[in-house]
């Protein structure tokens, strides 16, 4: 199939950009990568009158590690490049792994960072990346700039708080704890498919007590946002992480997790996926530790 006609555009700054998705006389896209926007657009799930291309605005490109030592990540930073940024693998060597689960080279070379996670579905990896990592949205729209935190960002299956006349301009990830490992996993049926189920692990090491201070666990391929399951935290936080702890956590995901039956799996292979994953990263993200 081929999309319906459409007009293009592409502003030169934010401000720009911003009035043409404000225009309330006709419906506005934004384009960056295009790599989830181009198939609705062909198999017309999607059918805006105006493609709004974020590309040629230059704060958008920026990748950087600001005075405070946070990650920021412009709209339209390539996730091929985030991965392969020095300072990327050194400081969130989670989220580089996360984007190299994503689909395949040519994919990851034209999306963005950004891209996915306004996206959002609940089966990608960086909307869990970001939700582990504590992430923070930075979004402008002609009510001027906001900050909304990761929890709050995912809303629904395709679905963010980002509104219609709003733009996403910025990812911003903290810098995470100093003695800290993580570990990211998933379930897929073949190599550069959405995951079916996956994980993403962070745990902070007390050196002194030689225990876990800080866990985060979340889920992706397991409702209709990126789940994090507390349990399974508590369950780690104030152990060892060996194998009773761990034991303890897969319990926690069997109990906690509720995902769906589709097409895809089973609700209950997902728990029994997940819950093996979760035994899996602990183990990666405590020896990184």
């Amino acid at each position: 199939m081929k999309p319906t006609s459409f007009d293009y555009t592409a502003p030169n700054t934010v401000g720009e950009a911003v009035s043409l998705l404000a225009d309330e006389e006709r419906e506005a896209k934004v384009v960056a990568g295009g790599q989830s926007l181009i198939p609705m657009l062909s198999m017309r799930l999607a059918r805006p009158e105006l493609l709004v291309d974020i590309t040629r605005i230059p704060e958008l490109g920026r990748l950087h590690v600001d005075e405070s030592g946070n990650l920021r990540i412009g709209a339209a930073v390539r996730q091929a490049h985030a991965a392969a940024d020095n300072a990327v693998r050194d400081g969130w060597p989670l989220l580089a792994a996360a984007i190299g689960h994503i689909g395949h080279p040519q994919i990851r070379n034209r999306g963005t960072v950004c891209g996915s996670l306004a996206h959002h579905d609940p089966a990608a990896e960086l909307p869990t990346a970001a939700l582990a990592l504590d992430a923070r949205f930075v979004i402008t729209g002609p009510r001027g700039t906001r900050t909304v935190l990761a929890e709050d960002f995912f809303v629904a299956t395709f679905s963010t708080a980002v509104d219609a006349d709003e733009l996403l301009t910025e990812v911003v990830f903290p810098p995470p704890p100093a003695h800290h490992g993580w570990a990211f996993e998933e379930l897929t049926r073949r190599h550069g498919d959405f995951a079916t189920v996956g994980v993403a692990v962070v745990l902070e090491r007390d050196t002194a007590a030689g225990t876990v201070r800080t866990a985060r666990v979340v889920f992706c391929g397991a409702g209709p946002v990126p789940v994090r399951l507390p349990a399974a935290e508590d369950a780690l936080v104030g152990s060892d992480a060996g194998e009773q702890a761990r034991a303890a956590a897969a319990r926690a995901v069997l109990a906690g997790l509720t995902p769906s039956d589709d097409v895809h799996a089973t609700a209950e292979y997902r728990r029994e996926g997940a819950a093996h994953l979760l035994v899996h990263a602990c183990t990666t993200a405590w020896e990184r530790c």
